[in-house]
């Protein structure tokens, strides 16, 4: 039962931003529209290479063509359903609304005679939305991410916990000692360093907490999924007195 999430995708100062900032526009699954359950939207980027990661990744954002899913150059196609359109502009309205908070690109419906007949929204990154806004805590499920400094591992440990979902989590770093602390303190079922990739077969695959439960994807987990496991001890007493053991 996977019931999606709200992952985060941490960036150390250390980290190769050749690797991590592609890695990054992956995990916010843009090219999905964000309709994805373990997408990267919670973004935490270290304040020395903040401005550096930021730039690079609008920048790579811009060049995501928006249009027609059908079309072989494009990058973004439409949202499922009005609804769900709908809903997303509600966080980022919420979002906007915030003091504080910027919209760092998109936030709007695109403009034009190709986007009318679709349910089609900008990919947009928004910084500076409070770790208990709505925006931050609940799984949006469209192309939006959020987007923070920090300066703690510890502090940013913690609040890419402070959630009640646990699926998927991203760490960007040279540091193999930060890399397996990462692995061991991060409540989430899928996590991984230094790449940001969809789930694979043969790889167990499933969340924490509200993000489901289970495991999909590799052939030991689905056996386990469908199978009722029994325990049965059996203590083999006395042997019984010659002359009553039947053999027939």
């Amino acid at each position: 039962l996977e019931l999606g999430g709200k992952s985060p995708n941490i960036i150390l100062p250390d980290a190769d931003l050749d690797l991590a900032v592609p890695g990054i526009l992956a995990g916010m699954r843009f090219t999905r529209q964000g309709q994805s359950c373990s997408a990267g939207t919670r973004v935490y980027i270290h304040e020395d290479v903040y401005d550096a990661v930021i730039a690079r990744v609008i920048k790579d954002v811009a060049q995501l063509k928006i249009g027609d899913p059908l079309d072989e150059y494009t990058a973004v196609g439409a949202i499922i359903s009005r609804e769900q359109l709908e809903r997303i502009e509600r966080y980022v309205e919420m979002a906007r609304s915030t003091p504080g908070v910027r919209i760092l690109c998109g936030g709007t419906r695109p403009q034009g005679a190709a986007f009318a007949a679709g349910h089609f929204y900008a990919s947009t990154l928004i910084e500076g939305v409070p770790a208990d806004s709505p925006v931050c805590r609940d799984e949006i499920f469209g192309p939006v991410a959020l987007v923070s400094r920090w300066r703690d591992f510890d502090a940013v440990l913690d609040e890419a916990n402070n959630t009640d979902f646990g699926l998927a989590a991203a760490l960007w770093t040279r540091d193999l000692a930060r890399a397996l602390e990462f692995a061991d303190r991060i409540q989430a079922g899928f996590v991984q360093v230094n790449q940001y990739i969809t789930p694979r077969p043969n790889l167990a695959y499933g969340g924490l907490k509200a993000s489901g439960l289970g495991k999909e994807y590799s052939l030991e987990s689905m056996i386990e999924h469908f199978t009722t496991s029994k325990t049965v001890i059996v203590n083999p007493g006395s042997p019984a007195p010659p002359g009553t053991r039947k053999t027939s």
